[in-house]
């Protein structure tokens, strides 16, 4: 099974019952419950939904961009004599093992994270109309359940990026994903207290999101190398992170408009807060239009093609969606907006950079220009 086909069941398995969602987001419908989501759920079933874990589609085909440039970018480090025998490294596989330890890295750390966020909000999450159904401040889940996931999925991820320089053959045994992890987390937990702060809470949480493209790039090639071809330099997975910053400060200022009233009233921080929910849309518009301008260069420097292009053009309709229900829905459609369109972008990007690494080199060879 290669990287390209297990993503395209992926994809398939996220973007069709998103799109339905989008349906009656737009005709103002409302999907009935079905007997299954009235059944009561074991405790994987409620820490899975506690840490939202369906919501590391956000994030992980980010991750998974950077590892296919990442290896692309190791073929081409390779001496002539090896790269012919490292055909699959050429079109962006780093082999079952990097990539089974990438996937764990980024759901542990990105589950310790999001369960450290619940612990510390808690007592914000039941007071908010909005979050005060939450497995802590309803009891759903205690407390010492909250720090246990969020303590053993750390744990899981630091030993996970010692296997990541273990196994890694480029730089081998090189502890730089090890010795980084910490930092790592740092960024990803600290992020949960900014709101308390700052009125720019969201560029934090866009560079703990960001991290995930460049922890995918050292995780391949154990280094951060800015010489060379700019196609293969670390240029691009740095470009892809300040594309994912932009990405995020406009999607979650969106998503704060819902808590306007509350973060104001409670003193909490946020662009929204700052600048009223009209402005904090123009900002968001704007940053987004900046994040689309930055994804055309992308495409430029990783010298891709066509297909990167038709992504491009699916990217900017649904970041344009999104503004448009923001602006003229109901804030109750606003969360829906937040997890299917963003997550419609996100695989779509992943689907571009497979398409472009891993299948057009074989069959077509023009360009767009």
């Amino acid at each position: 099974m290669s990287l390209h086909a297990g993503q395209k069941s992926a994809t398939k398995l996220v973007i069709f019952p998103a799109i339905a969602q989008l349906v009656c987001v737009a005709r103002k419908e409302t999907r009935p419950q079905t007997d299954e989501e009235h059944k009561e759920p074991n405790l994987l079933e409620k820490w899975a939904d506690f840490v939202k874990i369906s919501h590391t589609v956000f994030a992980l085909p980010f991750a998974l961009s950077a590892t296919v440039l990442a290896a692309r970018a190791q073929h081409a480090g390779l001496e002539e004599g090896l790269q012919e025998t490292h055909i699959a490294m050429e079109r962006g596989w780093p082999g079952w093992k990097l990539f089974f330890l990438i996937i764990l890295a980024m759901v542990t750390a990105r589950t310790c994270a999001m369960a450290f966020n619940r612990i510390v909000d808690r007592k914000f999450d039941a007071l908010n109309p909005r979050t005060k159904n939450r497995h802590l401040p309803t009891g759903q889940i205690s407390l010492l359940s909250a720090w246990t996931l969020c303590l053993f999925s750390g744990a899981i991820f630091i030993g996970t990026t010692y296997g990541i320089d273990q196994i890694r053959e480029s730089n081998q045994g090189t502890l730089i994903c090890f010795m980084l992890s910490p930092v790592a987390l740092l960024f990803i937990l600290g992020y949960s207290f900014t709101k308390r702060f700052t009125d720019f809470t969201h560029i934090f949480l866009g560079i703990a999101l960001a991290i995930s493209p460049i922890g995918a790039w050292l995780a391949v090639n154990g280094s951060f190398d800015f010489t060379g071809s700019i196609k293969h330099s670390a240029i691009i997975p740095t470009l892809l992170a300040i594309i994912v910053v932009l990405w995020l400060i406009g999607f979650d200022t969106i998503y704060a408009i819902q808590d306007f009233k509350f973060d104001r009233t409670h003193k909490l921080h946020s662009i929204v807060v700052r600048w009223g929910p009209d402005n904090a849309l123009n900002v968001a518009f704007f940053i987004h239009i900046i994040m689309l301008i930055l994804m055309l260069l992308f495409g430029i420097l990783a010298g891709f093609k066509m297909s990167y292009w038709i992504g491009l053009l699916v990217v900017s309709c649904c970041l344009g969606l999104e503004h448009w229900i923001a602006r003229k829905r109901s804030l109750d459609w606003v969360q829906k907006a937040f997890f299917n369109l963003n997550a419609i972008i996100s695989l779509v990007f992943l689907t571009m950079v497979v398409t472009e690494v891993s299948i057009v080199p074989k069959f077509i060879s023009w360009r767009l220009w």
